[in-house]
């Protein structure tokens, strides 16, 4: 795709230094003429061309962001607290049980 946009940005700089050089030519003219016929038709094809590759950074983006968000639910107790004795890598109560007494 490069080749393409080097190449016609070649043939409009040639356009544009044919009509600087010409004898009814002007320097304004020849920048104009490099302007409309070569950056813009050029930008605006490389900025379409490379929409696929955006909207695969966005997808990628959003599913990293995801999946971190994955991971941290994951890995933090729930505010509330969750009902399991282990869930903050803690021991729910003594680890001796108490004896009950008998009347």
């Amino acid at each position: 795709m490069y080749l393409v946009v080097i190449g016609w940005l070649y043939v409009a700089l040639m356009m544009a230094v044919a009509e600087a050089t010409n004898t009814t030519g002007t320097v304004l003219g020849a920048i104009i003429t490099f302007l409309l016929y070569g950056v813009l038709p050029v930008a605006l094809v490389v900025y379409l061309m490379a929409t696929p590759a955006r909207k695969r950074a966005i997808r990628a983006r959003e599913k990293a962001e995801a999946e971190q968000a994955a991971r941290a639910r994951q890995a933090a107790p729930p505010a509330g607290g969750s009902g399991q004795p282990d869930a903050g890598r803690e021991a729910a109560t003594d680890p001796v049980a108490p004896v009950r007494e008998e009347p």
